[in-house]
This record gives structure tokens, C-alpha cells and sequence, in this order.
């Protein structure tokens, strides 16, 4: 692994910390890209306007019609996170703004396949729907889109996925990645275009007289932002300044307790406490609660849970998706360590990894083979495609394939060069830079692994292909303080944005191996005894170690302390 020291603006990491941000936090910021103390004031005054993302003025005006009129609207939700929590915003907003006739349609992962496809189009009229509005998804389902106009319906696709070759023929586009949209922030995940239609549908509401009337008041929107921070945080999409701000705002809401039932429900079976809930926590925690009733049931129990006034309910599916992710988590473990063996398999003499990697086996579970993808990924630092069995009627001559990548290797990209260059290898494929999906025949799989390896050796540099650690320099003994561990907790990291790793020399005082999988920790950092933790490490530190960590709060019967979280040691 290799070691890079984030750059350090001085003058900015100065101008910021003038400016009243605490000194740390002013050397991680300017190492991150923020140049002026404007950046860092999250409000929502400073987001982009709704105005400026093509397609969402007409869509606006679509839906204050259909809601004046009371026609029926039909959600066809994706089924990951980002998609449940997008149809979530969607029927509870279009509720707020007066739509009486709103209800979603999610497909099956397993059974129906990825996006609006003729036959979900047929079910969404089937409901007497008149308008279907697709979230998270519908920019590549062009057969789908096709049958929906034919069936009569009115079609506004709102995704931000990277739109092919040719658009589907919606009604209206609203995606920050088609051609001609100006929209400054490309990285806006499902959940976050679907708040933007709405803000531009209460806007044209508001220009119609709508909330004039003394019994009507305009309603506030921000109370859908709990929703928004955790789909952009589960997508992992780039936490660029806008969806910062989006985040942000929709932290402080759920740490002052402002949030749908079923959202603080889940931070309870988690046991997490909704004050002190961080942008890790909806990730790592929340997310992947949601995301496994995609993967192994039925993700209207997801959305479901977000979007229902019943607290009993909230409580009872919360435990629900806990127990999908617990089986989730069991079959991950199988197949992952079925995947490694399969990967040493693809390893040279010096047991380096190709450039990019294909794994397959029959008995892989189609709902998990993203997830594993993404461990491969990790633990390899090379593009991972997963393949599984196909479970759809009719579909078991294909493989599904779910992809991720790495820094320099756009996932989507590559996968339409690999269809133009071998025209008849791709059945179907979609997604964006970092993750991707296909569908293959089986009998390409082999002409797959090496049209992956081709393109990856064409377009990643040895240099890319190697595994770095950034990190931001010495915490030092005088930074390790609760408050200022605090103060790194509540801020915003993610996808683009990452949260700090240091790098001390430390005294290793005690050592242990716990939950026969994990070392803990007593070190010393100048003459300070501290805690510390390294998940998934066995092997004993030397008595003095560097290390790269992250800076943690340990919570115990309501106490808090400092732990550190290591990350890799660099010793000699």
C-alpha cells in the first residue's frame, strides 16, 4: 500500500481558520478542496436553485396540473436505498403539495429486473394510474417508456444515471446528466432530483395561488431531507458542496429528533442515538438495513418503513429489515469467501491481480453479488464484476453481473466501449462511474473477462492500479480530545469527501485478539494512554508502531471516550 499525505493549502487552512473554524478542521478542509470560508456554511440558502436542472419547470408544471385535477400518480421505485428513499420523498411530498391519488409500484429485484420494462408499465396501468414517475431509475428503459405512453400513461423519468446512446420518449427528463443540463452539481443522487422536483412543484403551486388561501399554508419540504441525506450518503455518489448541503441539513433535522417514524426506528434497532448520528451511520448502519430488502425480499417493506404514520408499524419493520440484513450479512460471508478463492485462482506468480476482475459461480445469491463486488474491489483495489445466475422467468440462459470500480475507471464507460468493440457480448447494461450492472449470455463469460482485462490495462496506469492511503498528517497528542473528535464526527464525509485518516509513531502498551477476529488496543500517543481497535486484524504490532487510524467516540452506558480506529501500520 502505498502512502500519499494530502496537500495542505496554507493560505486557505489560515484564511479558514481567521474565519472562526477550529485549526484541524481549517488543515482538513483546505486539503480537500474548500477555498473559502463561504463553503463551509451548509445552509440551505446557498443551494443551487431547482431552476437551473433541465426538464424540472415542465415536470413542475405536469404535476400541478395532474394535483389540481386529482388524477392518479403512479411511483416506480428502484430497489436500493437510494431509490426507497427517492420514492419515499416522492409520495410524501406529492401528499404535503395535495395530491390525493399517489401511491409506488417497486420492482422485484429477482423476478421483474432493473428499471421501468414494458411489463411494469402494464402493472402501473393496471393500478388506473394516469401519470408514472419513475425515481432512481428510467433514463435507460426505453422499451419501458415505449409501452407506458402506449398504454396512455403521461411518463416523467427522474434519474441521475448517465442517459445511452438514445432517451427514452418521456413526457419529460429530469436528470442533472442528460445533454443541455446546466445544473452545476452532476453528482446529485435519485433521492436528491426527486427533492428538486418538488421544490420546483411547491414553487409553481406557489405562482398559482395555491397556498394563498388562509386554510392552506405552503408546506415545508425540509422535512424530507432526513431522507435525502441518507440516499445520497447510501449511494455513495460525490459529496460535492450542493449534496454536502443536502446531507448536512438533513443530519441536523434527525439529531433534533425531526425525522419520519420509521427512520428513527431504525437508528434504534441499529442502537445508534439519533443526537449524535453521523454521516458513517447512515452508511454503514442505516443504509444497508434498507438496501437488504432489495437484495433478499421485497423492498416495499423498505419503503414502507419510511414512509408509514404508524409508530408500531415503523418499530415492527425496522426489526423486519434488521433480520433481512442479518441474512444478509450470512450469505455475504459465504459468498465472499467463495469469491476469494475463486479471485487467487486469477492471480499471477508474484500474486498480483489482473487488471480488472470477473467472478463467477452458480450458486452465487443474485441479490448479493453488488455487495461482494464492492469487498473484491476493496480488498484488491482492481474494477470487480460479480456474476450470478439469472432468476428471471424466462432468463436463466443469462448471467447478471453487478460491478464496482476505482479511481481513474469509469465503470459505465468502459462497459459501452466493451459493447461496441464485441457488438454481441452486452445483452444489457447501465449505471455510472463507480458502479455498474449487465446482463451477459453465459456462454460470454469468458469473452467478458477478457474484454474487462483489455480495457482495463488500456485504461488505468500502473500508477492507478496501485493501492494508496491518503492521509492527512499527524493528529498529534494535543488534538486528542473528545471535543475535537466530536466536531470531525458531526461534519459531513463521504464519496469525494472522505473522513480524515492520521498517521502517529505510538507505543503498543497492550494488545489482544477479541471476537477472535479483531486486535485490540492499549497505545500511547506522546503521554496519552488511549484505546484502540483494528477490525479483521490478528497478527501482534511490534511495541512501537506507526499507524494510520481514524479518530473515533466510544459510547458505554452513556459515557464517551476516545478510540482509535486503525487503519494499516507503516512501521520500518
Amino acid at each position: 500500500m502505498k502512502l500519499i499525505a494530502r496537500k495542505i493549502n496554507p493560505e486557505v487552512a489560515k484564511s479558514l481558520e481567521q474565519a472562526g473554524e477550529h485549526p484541524l478542521l481549517a488543515r482538513l478542509f483546505s486539503s480537500r478542496g474548500v477555498e473559502h470560508a463561504q463553503e463551509l456554511d451548509l445552509s440551505l440558502r446557498h443551494l443551487i436553485p431547482p431552476t437551473h436542472l433541465k426538464g424540472n419547470a415542465q415536470a413542475a408544471k405536469l404535476l400541478a396540473d395532474a394535483i389540481q385535477a386529482q388524477r392518479k400518480i403512479c411511483i416506480v421505485a428502484d430497489y436500493d436505498c437510494d431509490g426507497a428513499t427517492a420514492c419515499a420523498v416522492a409520495m410524501t411530498g406529492l401528499r404535503l403539495l395535495g395530491s390525493k391519488f399517489v401511491d409506488f409500484l417497486v420492482p422485484d429485484r429477482l423476478n421483474d429486473g432493473y428499471g421501468l420494462t414494458p411489463n411494469i408499465a402494464r402493472r402501473v396501468k393496471s393500478t388506473q394510474a394516469d401519470i408514472l414517475i419513475t425515481v432512481d431509475n428510467g433514463i435507460a428503459s426505453i422499451e419501458g417508456v415505449k409501452m407506458a405512453k402506449d398504454l396512455g400513461l403521461e411518463v416523467i423519468i427522474t434519474d441521475h444515471h448517465l442517459p445511452g446512446n438514445s432517451l427514452p420518449g418521456a413526457d419529460v427528463i429530469v436528470n442533472p446528466n442528460q445533454a443541455g443540463c446546466h445544473f452545476e452539481s452532476k453528482h446529485l443522487a435519485g433521492v436528491g432530483v426527486m427533492f428538486y422536483v418538488l421544490l420546483g412543484l411547491r414553487a409553481e403551486l406557489r405562482s398559482r395561488g395555491v397556498f394563498s388561501a388562509p386554510d392552506q399554508p405552503e408546506p415545508k419540504l425540509d422535512q424530507l431531507l432526513p431522507l435525502v441525506a441518507l440516499g445520497s450518503v447510501a449511494d455513495v455518489v460525490s459529496l460535492d458542496l450542493n449534496n454536502r448541503r443536502l446531507v448536512h441539513q438533513g443530519l441536523e433535522r434527525i439529531r433534533r429528533g425531526q425525522m419520519p417514524l420509521g427512520l428513527k426506528a431504525l437508528i434504534a434497532v441499529c442502537s445508534k442515538e439519533h443526537a449524535q448520528l453521523s454521516s458513517q451511520d447512515l452508511g454503514f448502519s442505516i443504509g444497508p438495513r434498507i438496501n437488504a430488502a432489495g437484495r433478499l425480499s421485497d423492498m416495499t417493506l423498505g419503503i414502507e418503513c419510511l414512509i408509514t404514520n404508524d409508530d408500531a408499524r415503523a418499530q415492527q419493520l425496522a426489526q423486519t429489515l434488521d433480520q433481512i440484513n442479518k441474512d444478509r450479512k450470512t450469505i455475504e460471508l459465504e459468498m465472499k469467501e467463495q469469491a476469494l478463492e475463486i479471485a487467487t485462482t486469477l492471480m499471477d506468480e508474484t500474486e498480483t491481480a489482473p487488471a480488472a476482475l470477473s467472478i463467477f459461480d452458480p450458486d452465487f445469491h443474485e441479490g448479493v453479488i453488488g455487495i461482494v463486488a464492492s469487498r473484491l474491489k476493496d480488498h484488491y483495489h482492481r474494477p470487480t464484476f460479480v456474476f450470478a445466475n439469472s432468476s428471471a422467468p424466462g432468463k436463466a440462459h443469462l448471467l447478471k453481473g453487478s460491478g464496482r470500480s476505482i479511481t481513474g475507471f469509469h465503470l459505465r464507460d468502459a462497459l459501452d466501449l466493451m459493447s461496441k468493440r464485441y457488438p454481441n457480448l452486452i445483452v444489457q447494461f447501465g449505471g455510472h462511474a463507480m458502479a455498474a450492472g449487465c446482463s451477459i449470455e453465459e456462454d460470454q463469460l469468458a469473452l467478458f473477462e477478457v474484454a474487462f482485462q483489455e480495457t482495463a490495462l488500456e485504461l488505468l496506469s500502473p500508477q492507478d492500479l496501485s493501492q494508496d492511503m491518503l492521509i492527512d498528517g499527524s493528529l498529534g497528542e494535543g488534538n486528542c480530545q473528545l471535543e475535537v473528535a466530536k466536531k470531525i464526527k458531526s461534519t459531513v464525509w463521504g464519496q469525494g469527501f472522505l473522513a480524515p485518516v492520521f498517521m502517529d509513531d505510538m507505543q503498543v502498551l497492550e494488545q489482544r485478539i477479541v471476537g477472535e477476529q479483531h486486535l485490540s488496543l492499549k497505545l500511547k500517543l506522546g503521554d496519552l494512554s488511549i484505546d484502540g481497535i483494528w477490525f479483521g486484524r490478528r497478527e501482534p504490532l511490534d511495541q512501537r508502531a506507526c499507524l494510520a487510524y481514524k479518530l473515533e467516540i466510544d459510547t458505554w452506558r452513556g459515557m464517551e471516550k476516545l478510540k482509535l480506529f486503525i487503519q494499516s501500520d507503516f512501521s520500518g
